[in-house]
């Protein structure tokens, strides 16, 4: 049956999980000298500030809202 093949794959480590150590393609691509000069700073997200992505959030759901009252209103 299924759950004696289930039990044989675990007993004969079939599965064997994930890799033990992790790996990222930043520290497989920087010397370590880069990585610890990066500075992490949380208004500071992917070269856009927060308060720009505020801003695009905002203006993105005013424009669902209009294209909903849109469609409500004209079909």
């Amino acid at each position: 049956s299924d759950y004696e093949q289930l039990g044989y794959n675990l007993r004969s480590n079939l599965f064997q999980g994930g890799p033990l150590k992790s790996r990222s393609l930043m520290r497989d691509s920087y010397t370590p000298d880069i990585i610890q000069k990066a500075i992490r700073d949380p208004n500071y997200w992917h070269g856009r500030r927060i308060y720009e992505l505020g801003k695009w959030y905002e203006k993105y759901f005013l424009d669902l809202k209009v294209q909903k009252a849109m469609k409500d209103k004209y079909g």
